[in-house]
């Protein structure tokens, strides 16, 4: 088996980068990969305390050999998220044809890489399918082998060469097109899910994502993407330390037991009803969502309008 590099991406949080760092360390097959480091450099007016994070980041990746091979590449310049990943995804998928991507708050299960490498090799010349991914949704239904959903995914992926020659740069683009061919709805998980939304504060500026262009590159396109039976990523990034935590919903996952499902060709289909579990989902959290702020503005509302009372 022809085994894909990994390209990681951090920049100042070192105790998580440990954390996927020792996770990825364990996997099976990770004696035997290439891994791709890229440590994104300090923002303008960037505190003390930020750049002493990204300086401890760099120590700790160069700690251990983490892999067979490790290649580190710091920018000595903030290029941020979306640039460094898609910079970093598209050096190393032009050299090696393959890539398989992972963020420094994403702790994968020791199955994570067999996972990837065996399906890579299996849709490798199946061009409807664009990519692979390692989380899955916390659905209720059990879900018993992998299935595809049409577009493509970001927490723990990998992809071919040709699937990310079809990554479109241009938000604006993306958005007329899902207005134009009237699938907001669809991409929008039937109204589940702002992604619409997203792309628009990504035209706005609001928001700088990779991830909702490549999402709308592969919709577009009419590819799928694999999803796992069980999560064998888990992210660890809530805590207020990510670059976008007010705009990724807080559907951490829980790692399984891997072994409970082979690994073999399926047939090429989105499984609608795993994504009406999905919806499901999506709308069950938007509900309580709701609900929360309703209640902090009722709150507010009744704390404005209190009386103030003054001891004399």
């Amino acid at each position: 088996m022809d085994l894909a590099p990994i390209a990681l991406f951090v920049y100042n949080r070192p105790w998580h980068t440990e954390q996927t760092l020792n996770a990825l360390a364990a996997n099976e097959l990770a004696d035997e990969s290439i891994l791709y480091i890229y440590s994104d450099g300090p923002k303008n007016g960037a505190s003390k305390g930020g750049i002493e994070n990204i300086k401890k980041t760099r120590e700790l990746i160069k700690k251990k050999k983490w892999c067979k091979e490790v290649f580190i590449i710091e920018s000595e310049v903030n290029k941020g998220l979306a640039n460094s990943v898609i910079s970093g995804v598209t050096e190393v998928v032009n050299k090696h044809g393959k890539v398989i991507v992972l963020e420094d708050d994403l702790v994968t299960h020791p199955f994570f890489l067999i996972y990837m490498n065996k399906n890579l090799d299996i849709y490798e010349k199946n061009e409807l399918v664009i990519s692979l991914h390692g989380y899955l949704y916390p659905v209720k239904r059990k879900i018993h082998q992998p299935f595809f959903l049409k577009g493509a995914d970001c927490w723990g992926w990998a992809t071919w060469k040709r699937g990310w020659d079809l990554f479109e740069y241009d938000s604006r683009l993306l958005l007329n097109k899902l207005l134009e061919r009237n699938l907001t709805r669809e991409f929008d998980f039937n109204n589940s899910y702002g992604y619409t939304s997203l792309l628009r504060e990504q035209i706005k500026g609001t928001v700088d994502s990779w991830a909702i262009r490549w999402y709308a590159s592969a919709f577009l396109s009419n590819k799928l993407t694999l999803y796992p039976p069980v999560s064998l990523v888990q992210n660890i990034g809530f805590d207020g330390s990510g670059t976008h935590k007010d705009h990724i919903d807080n559907n951490t996952g829980n790692i399984f037991k891997a072994e409970n499902f082979g690994i073999k060709e399926i047939a090429l289909f989105e499984d609608r009803k795993i994504k009406k579990q999905i919806e499901i989902y999506f709308r069950g959290r938007n509900y309580y969502l709701r609900l929360i702020k309703k209640t902090l503005r009722h709150l507010c509302a009744f704390l404005i309008k209190k009386p103030q009372f003054h001891t004399i």
